[in-house]
């Protein structure tokens, strides 16, 4: 493609931000003049893009009329601040943080609804969304004509990583100072983190839900186009740095066909099956990678209706910063 895009990453920094730029790179997005975006405090860094140093800058004084595509992968508050002045510039955004509602920025997995970018005009706006919405979508997409969905239980294992680069931190002090025999002092986490699990991620309403766990039952329904989906989920935090996994029951109204199952996992895109008796982690197989990774596919023990299966992808790639880009990909393809 001989065409170039003018593109800024705000949350450069970050995680997410920094893989987002790796995977540019790696794609070979057609990047004419790439603006790297963050906090005040931030500013001044420097992140690797083909072979150069590009310079970090604050984001406050940006001029969104010099890209044609900005990618939000700060926090929502950042999203809210910023993403009408750039739409208002006629950039368009692809949004990473939930921040901004479905009818003003849909919700959008390539392999499971991308058919919606057709339905939108300049300047576009999208949600990618949580890398746990995000790998449950793509393995839900190639199973809904095999099977009558009529509930889904998830519990979701989320890696440290899912709460930015202070949590990373704060998990390898704690390792190192539990196996150096140190006395252990939480800082970022509110308890030890460290070879333990955690019942919930963020504060609970009061109902005893959490955001996260609202926003990915939001996320789920939206991109299936099933609003009315019954989805019970229990987010957990994991002693991981990277990768997520998964467990989830998917309760039919029929008998499951399991051959039938297996072979549309099989032939999916964005999906690892691993073959029976074996099953994926996240640190041996999902981290670095670009796929779901599915094993221990399954019948219930007494229910032949009911569909158990066992996700792992890396949080920050797969589920985050890949999918943008893929977003980023379609929207240059056909209509940006």
């Amino acid at each position: 493609m001989s065409q170039s895009f003018d593109i800024a990453v705000i949350g450069a920094t970050g995680t997410v931000g920094e893989t987002l730029v790796q995977i540019l790179e790696e794609r070979d997005f057609p990047v004419g003049n790439l603006h790297l975006l963050a906090s005040s405090e931030s500013a001044g860094h420097s992140v690797p893009f083909r072979g150069k140093n590009v310079r970090v800058r604050e984001v406050d004084e940006f001029d969104f009329g010099k890209v044609q595509l900005v990618f939000f992968a700060a926090g929502p508050a950042v999203t809210l601040s910023f993403a009408a002045r750039a739409t208002a510039a006629g950039c368009s955004v692809i949004d990473l943080s939930g921040a901004l509602p479905a009818d003003q920025a849909p919700q959008v997995v390539p392999e499971a609804n991308a058919h919606v970018l057709a339905g939108l005009k300049k300047p576009f706006r999208i949600s990618s969304p949580s890398p746990s919405a995000t790998a449950l979508a793509v393995v839900l997409a190639p199973l809904l004509g095999l099977i009558d969905l009529q509930r889904i239980n998830l519990t979701a294992c989320l890696a440290v990583s899912a709460q930015g680069r202070e949590a990373v931190t704060e998990l390898a002090r704690q390792t190192a100072e539990l196996l150096n025999v140190r006395p252990l002092e939480p800082t970022f986490f509110d308890r030890q983190m460290a070879f333990n699990l955690l019942a919930q991620v963020g504060k609970p309403d009061e109902r005893g839900h959490t955001l996260l766990e609202k926003r990915l039952v939001r996320e789920v329904r939206q991109v299936m186009a099933l609003p009315a989906l019954k989805i019970s989920v229990t987010c957990i935090q994991a002693p991981v740095f990277f990768g997520d996994s998964f467990s989830v029951s998917l309760q039919s109204a029929s008998e499951v066909d399991l051959a039938k199952v297996n072979a549309a996992l099989e032939d999916a895109p964005g999906i690892e099956l691993v073959e029976a008796g074996d099953y994926p982690t996240p640190v041996g197989d999902a981290v670095g990678q670009d796929v779901v990774y599915v094993g221990r596919v399954r019948q219930g023990i007494d229910d032949l209706s009911e569909l158990n299966l066992w996700l792992t992808s890396d949080n920050v790639r797969k589920g985050a910063a890949l999918n943008a880009v893929q977003l980023a990909e379609l929207l240059i393809k056909d209509q940006l």
